[in-house]
């Protein structure tokens, strides 16, 4: 009964790439799978370091999947606090969020920024999508304006801002 008691209580660190350390109770890294996968080759393991992932979005996620853990929750009051979580997000900070989620392997954190994405970018010109993710425009202007021409519902109802 105690070894089951001091395993549920258990804790890991984890250390942010800028080197801040969060100690994370098991029950909430169990949430992303990357750490999960670590925890099953040793058990030894304390601390895990997260190259691709700053401290501000750490702690994020962390706060994200502690709300999805929690018991006392309801599946409405998880979908309450989704709402409001990406609501107060960035464009910015939504990438480099669903980078993390990624790269942690967080499978409803991942769904959840996909479609808060799809959601910034709905509606918007060629022009700020290809900013918003720095892609270079490769095409020859003569070539853009002809699928431009070809393709002319495409680029109907665009929110310049």
């Amino acid at each position: 009964m105690a070894e089951q008691k001091s395993q549920e209580t258990q804790s890991i660190t984890l250390k942010s790439s800028d080197g801040v350390l969060f100690d994370v109770e098991t029950n909430i890294v169990k949430e992303m799978k990357t750490i999960q996968s670590f925890l099953d080759e040793s058990e030894d393991i304390t601390t895990i370091p997260l190259a691709n992932v700053l401290s501000q979005h750490l702690a994020t996620i962390i706060e994200y999947c502690k709300k999805h853990v929690s018991e006392e929750e309801t599946e409405d009051a998880r979908n309450k606090f989704d709402v409001e979580f990406t609501k107060e997000l960035s464009g910015e900070d939504m990438k480099l969020l669903l980078l993390a989620a990624n790269y942690l392997n967080i499978r409803s954190l991942l769904d959840l920024l996909a479609g808060a994405l799809a959601d910034h970018i709905k509606n918007k010109s060629v022009e700020f999508v290809r900013e918003f993710f720095n892609v270079e425009n490769d095409y020859e202007p003569e070539e853009e304006a002809k699928l431009r021409e070809e393709n002319q519902w495409a680029f109907g109802n665009i929110d310049e801002n």
